[in-house]
């Protein structure tokens, strides 16, 4: 059955609950935060365009529509791509995009001589001087990698998502930030169930939170993303991971700025909601003459309302992944307001446990974007 997506208003923690349980749609609140949905969808598959086992980017659409997502990406690899397969991959995605439904094209970059690879949203460039350039004019390591990250923040609204980080290269563990380049990163994944496809015990349900940790330490603006990244013609129905956005309305343009302004979470539970709040600013946002005093509102609700689905734990970390404030539960809905007193924090999220996560024990589940203190 499809999702009716629920409405965030800000500030206003009593109405987001009302909405989360209804699922309906109401007028915005007053507040920096606006009026906002839920958006659920997969932000890195592959298809036969590039190294996925079968089917082209327009199966997939198809596919992740009837299965009830709100948006689908395709990400097959730059270097695989050809032009003309470019060329059918962004007809494609204008073709099975509607009201209801938002294809998204993009590509995943290798970075040359192995340093990682980059997912690119809002960019139809395929090609660049960092991927291809003359081989006797070898790039060293620094060239890439901030080349790379020049060339994508020159186009303006394009995005860009550090896949598996660490799995083919550490990015120089997200060293080179500027606020230009800042521009252009915007999510970081936190889960990627295709790298732990197995025997349950061996999958990484946690696998890249540190990644996340060292990438806002260093002062990148990003929020967490949970990804398929299948390689089989199983989209959304193979994995229950999903990337949610907070956005104002069904369009790629919508999803896109709630992509560039950190608005969202990564859930390992394919329906699992959450609001969460700092001084009343929305995740993703930036506090504006904070001092040092914050008022944490977090709304979480599972709506299939079973126990397996309880949340068991909630937990709010800062710099450096310290938990700075924890609650247990044991509900599907839970409802927490509380005081944090870290005037020294630069930015807190949420991480959420529940009974039972994607390997079949209670685990971490849940991931939000931060607030920044703007400290």
């Amino acid at each position: 059955m499809r999702r009716v997506p629920a409405v965030l208003s800000i500030p206003m923690v009593v109405v987001a609950l009302i909405l989360l349980l209804s699922g309906g749609r109401a007028s915005a609140a007053p507040g920096n935060g606006g009026q906002f949905n839920l958006y659920f969808g997969d932000l890195h598959a592959h298809t036969a365009f590039s190294d996925g086992w079968r089917g082209t980017p327009e199966d997939a659409y198809v596919m992740a529509r009837d299965a009830g997502a709100d948006y689908m990406a395709t990400t097959d690899h730059n270097f695989m791509l050809t032009l003309d397969e470019w060329a059918e991959t962004l007809r494609m995605a204008e073709t099975q995009t509607d009201a209801n439904f938002v294809a998204i094209p993009a590509s995943e970059y290798w970075i040359a001589s192995g340093f990682g690879e980059i997912i690119v949203f809002n960019q139809d460039n395929l090609y660049n001087e960092t991927n291809f350039h003359d081989p006797g004019d070898p790039q060293s390591r620094v060239e890439a990698i901030e080349g790379f990250y020049d060339w994508l923040a020159a186009f303006p609204g394009a995005i860009g998502l550090w896949p598996h980080p660490g799995l083919y290269g550490d990015q120089d563990d997200f060293d080179h930030r500027t606020d230009w380049r800042d521009r252009a990163m915007s999510l970081i994944e936190i889960h990627n169930y295709g790298s732990w496809l197995g025997d349950p015990a061996h999958w990484g349900v946690h696998d890249y939170e540190p990644a996340y940790i060292t990438a806002l330490d260093k002062g990148w603006h990003i929020m967490p993303a949970a990804t398929s990244d299948t390689h089989n013609n199983d989209w959304i129905v193979g994995s229950p991971v999903r990337t949610v956005l907070l956005a104002r309305s069904l369009s790629r343009a919508d999803l896109f700025d709630a992509m560039r302004s950190n608005r969202g979470y990564a859930t390992l539970d394919e329906n699992l909601r959450i609001r969460y709040s700092l001084n009343g600013e929305l995740m993703g946002s930036t506090l504006i003459g904070s001092d040092g005093r914050y008022t944490a509102e977090i709304v979480i609700e599972d709506p299939d309302g079973v126990a397996g689905d309880a949340i068991t734990l909630v937990e709010i970390v800062s710099d450096g992944g310290r938990v700075v404030a924890s609650k247990p539960f044991g509900e599907t809905t839970v409802n927490w307001k509380v005081t944090l007193r870290t005037p020294a924090a630069r930015y807190f999220y949420v991480r959420v446990t529940t009974a039972s996560d994607v390997s079949g024990g209670e685990g971490l589940t849940a991931w939000t974007a931060p607030v920044w203190t703007g400290r």
